[in-house]
């Protein structure tokens, strides 16, 4: 193995926690790798607006995550984007890590922050019409659907902060929740109720798409009646939550029965010198300062079992 495919720690994921753990370790003057299977920013640069991030007023979620970037980098962390991972290997006091085009990359630890995606509806239509009226990235498509009537699905932050920023392209934005109350905060809850342009249709959920060449109509089911009624409309943006993407670290390190990496406090998982951060991990909140917070934990973990190990290989005899 070539020595400078050799790192100190390997972050997978550069999403908020990836990146706060990158920040963290190569301030510390520990060779840092950052590896990341899409965009550098995860589903942060999805976010048209982060008006909750301490310090700041007002961000783009693309914005934020470039200055994290570059931060890193300003540190000496070494970042690789849009790769794919085809091996890992966290057992062992040597981990390693095998991307598609053959690079092999070790590490003395690990830290996961995998992040997760949007969570589909998986009914009739949604996989015809998703980029042709469905969305799931306010930021990506809100202007495509100026003057528009949409649908937002979901009754958590996302959907609430999302619906009210889609009012700025959007003519009329319907919410559709399945429950009778939200799940999100309240100042985000009194926020859509303030906005003319939003209404609210609750106990409902969406159970087919319909249309030619785009969306042309929902199916809308009133889940406490039974009753289900078709709606004329331009756009649906669905924000339902997100599935940790986690499916190749199966045998690999503990997970829940919802493919959450499990963690200690200190975010060390159930394998020596691997930790897990953001998303990904088992935890009841997600936003971008828990995901930083966690970032920070499993940086100034793995950077005292980093310690520990050169300690301990310093005090054996050659």
């Amino acid at each position: 193995m070539n020595a400078t495919n050799h790192y100190d720690a390997i972050v997978i994921g550069a999403g908020p926690a990836g990146l706060t753990a990158g920040i963290y370790l190569s301030r510390a003057k520990l060779r840092t790798l950052i590896v990341n299977e899409g965009t550098v920013g995860g589903q942060m640069v999805l976010t048209h607006e982060i008006a909750n991030y301490p310090g700041v007023e007002s961000i783009s979620g693309y914005q934020l995550a470039n200055m994290m970037k570059k931060q890193a980098k300003s540190f000496g962390c070494d970042i690789r984007s849009n790769v794919a991972i085809s091996g890992l290997e966290l057992a062992g006091e040597t981990k390693g890590l095998t991307l598609s085009d053959g690079s092999i990359y070790t590490s003395d630890s690990v830290i996961l922050a995998t992040g997760g995606r949007s969570r589909t509806l998986g009914v009739p239509g949604e996989d015809t019409f998703k980029g042709r009226g469905i969305s799931y990235c306010a930021t990506c498509d809100g202007d495509f659907f100026t003057d528009k009537e949409i649908i937002v699905l979901g009754g958590g932050n996302s959907a609430l902060e999302e619906a009210v920023s889609l009012t700025k392209y959007a003519s009329k934005v319907h919410i559709v929740h399945q429950f009778d109350h939200f799940q999100a905060f309240e100042h985000a809850v009194e926020e859509a109720r303030n906005n003319p342009k939003i209404d609210f249709t609750m106990e409902s959920s969406i159970t087919a798409f319909f249309g030619n060449d785009k969306l042309e109509s929902v199916d809308i089911k009133n889940l406490r009646r039974g009753e289900t009624s078709r709606f004329s409309i331009d756009g649906v943006f669905i924000f339902i939550g997100y599935i940790p993407n986690t499916e190749f670290l199966k045998g690999k390190v503990k997970l829940n029965q919802w493919g959450e990496i499990q963690v200690n406090p200190d975010m060390s998982t159930n394998i020596e010198g691997v930790y897990a951060a953001g998303d990904c991990i088992a935890k009841r909140f997600r936003q971008v300062a828990t995901a930083v917070g966690d970032g920070t934990v499993a940086a100034l973990s793995a950077s005292a079992y980093l310690h520990n190990l050169k300690t301990k290989k310093q005090l054996i005899p050659a």
